[in-house]
């Protein structure tokens, strides 16, 4: 599904991803092996990152960890106009700035920020470039599931920080929570898990499996749709969704 908002996606809608790699050939051979992306590498970026392009539409980020100790993660951004002013209302809610906006050229302006249960998760404000150019498409962002451990207090957080994105007329989100030990083991830390629809989760999880992934969760029944939690060739965790 395409969409073109003029000035991105409004507050709180999951509208854009990033993965931050030890290898990005490395991660372009199993991305576009499992989900048939194409690259083309950004200008001017600080180290080695490539566009990830469906059908010519941008899907996400390669990166390369500048820093080895930095984890091999998926961080799912949501959008905010005013970037700023909703930093100032995630630390007024309880959440923390992991690195406070910046602005990534002529592109929009990033930060990172984490919930009061230690969650990371992006913040976009939009310039040239709005977000996800494609989604929902099998081979693209479908949803995004934080696994928590306090899932009130996680509930609390974005009921009140994203509530129009949620709960508004109109609302359709892509976003949801449910307690970490749902899919991971009891003391993990909470974190977001990036899902991408497929047609077919269980040949994607065989796919997975050949291309040097493994599965942390076999295919299992949600609210809405049918998930498999695996890490990619490099350990990137994320979801496959059917639905």
């Amino acid at each position: 599904m395409a969409e073109n908002w003029a000035s991105g996606y409004p507050e709180g809608v999951p509208c854009w991803l990033d993965a931050q790699l030890p290898d990005v050939e490395a991660g372009k051979r199993f991305y576009g092996g499992l989900f048939g992306w194409t690259f083309e590498d950004t200008e001017g970026a600080e180290g080695r990152a490539v566009w990830a392009l469906l059908g010519g539409a941008s899907v996400a980020r390669l990166a390369r960890k500048r820093d080895g100790r930095m984890p091999t993660v998926w961080t799912v951004y949501f959008a905010a106009p005013d970037v700023r002013d909703l930093a100032r209302r995630i630390v007024a809610a309880g959440g923390q700035i992991v690195n406070a906006p910046v602005p990534v050229r002529d592109l929009g302006t990033a930060a990172l920020a984490a919930d009061p249960t230690g969650a990371v998760f992006g913040l976009w404000q939009a310039a040239s470039h709005r977000g996800f150019g494609v989604r929902h498409a099998p081979g693209s962002f479908a949803w995004a599931q934080l696994y928590t451990s306090d899932i009130d207090a996680a509930n609390a957080f974005y009921g009140h920080l994203f509530a129009d994105a949620l709960f508004g007329a109109g609302a359709d989100p892509d976003f949801g929570r449910a307690p970490v030990t749902e899919v991971f083991a009891a003391g993990m830390p909470s974190q977001f898990v990036v899902h991408f629809r497929t047609g077919d989760v269980t040949a994607a999880v065989g796919a997975v499996r050949q291309l040097g992934g493994r599965v942390q969760a076999p295919p299992f029944e949600t609210s809405y749709g049918k998930v498999a939690v695996v890490t990619d060739n490099q350990g990137a965790s994320f979801a496959l969704l059917e639905r």
